[in-house]
């Protein structure tokens, strides 16, 4: 109710127009709302929604179980907590080419600012894990077409990921790019590039907005904000990172508990509930009911 304040129209206005700047635009991963409003608060550029950060919540592997309806639904959960722009992982669009029109559609209906999807075979496979498959060139040109053309908000962004890089080698993987720009997207995700002279020589290679998947455990060297900015890079993803410190943190808390009987010694690193309380803004809330913020901490 009183989250977001821009419509998602205006996010995407946005969201293009930040591309268009030259600065690196920093989205951290978000597998809940709450964690969205964090990372609004903290300044950050953008809210990412990762496809293995969703379906580890729901409990599931990363390995295309999880369903267009619930992606659609947590991502639009998401993207509605908060005025940054939210760009979520449609993994292979959830089948074939009209499929990924129907997913274009139904996440724009969501409140999404843009898209990403990839060129593997379904079942896919987390993008640092070894044995990817890919489909042909011409099958994935077929459903970004197929994305660019269900598109109704020109603004809504329809990013491309290559996952050849693995399987196929790094000159394959920008011939892959360069064909997927062809066909329409507007920018391309590159998957596990291994240092710098590779996102360098991607850079030179292909010439729409690159993102940067700075994922902790993968594939990928661990670069700095500056060090892709120099590169040229537009965005960079921390698609898990969010996750990771929060499951630590609650296997953590929960061994304290069973050990001592008593959270006592992890509450000092708790979120404190006046903290909670002011992220999720209890008092505007009171300008709507006085009557449900009538207590004091």
């Amino acid at each position: 109710m009183l989250q977001a304040k821009k419509s998602a129209a205006e996010k995407r206005q946005e969201f293009r127009a930040a591309l268009k700047s030259g600065k690196l635009l920093r989205m951290p991963g978000a597998f809940s709302p709450l964690v969205a409003m964090a990372i609004q608060r903290h300044g950050f550029d953008g809210v990412y929604v990762s496809g293995a950060a969703l379906s580890a919540d729901l409990g599931l592997p990363d390995i295309g179980l999880t369903t267009l309806s619930e992606v659609a639904a947590r991502g639009g959960a998401i993207a509605r907590a908060t005025d940054l722009p939210a760009l979520i992982d449609a993994d292979t669009g959830f089948g074939e080419a009209l499929n990924m029109a129907r997913t274009i559609q139904t996440l724009e209906d969501a409140g999404l600012c843009g898209c990403h999807l990839e060129d593997q075979v379904n079942p896919k496979r987390c993008g640092h894990l070894d044995g990817k498959s890919l489909v042909t060139t011409q099958a994935m040109v077929e459903k970004v077409r197929a994305a660019v053309g269900a598109r109704r908000d020109k603004n809504f962004l329809i990013m491309a990921r290559t996952d050849a890089r693995a399987s196929e080698g790094l000159d394959d993987a920008i011939t892959r790019a360069k064909a997927y720009v062809d066909a329409g997207a507007d920018a391309i995700f590159p998957e596990a590039l291994a240092d710098e002279g590779e996102f360098e020589k991607f850079r030179k290679s292909v010439k729409v907005p690159l993102l940067a998947n700075m994922t902790e455990f993968g594939k990928s060297k661990l670069l700095t904000a500056k060090q892709l900015s120099d590169l040229g890079f537009n965005i960079v993803i921390y698609p898990v990172t969010t996750l990771r410190l929060a499951m630590k943190a609650i296997e953590d808390g929960l061994a304290a508990i069973k050990s001592d009987g008593t959270q006592e010694s992890v509450v000092k690193k708790m979120q404190t509930r006046a903290e909670l309380y002011e992220l999720l803004r209890y008092e505007d809330y009171a300008k709507f009911d006085k009557d449900i913020f009538n207590f004091k901490l």
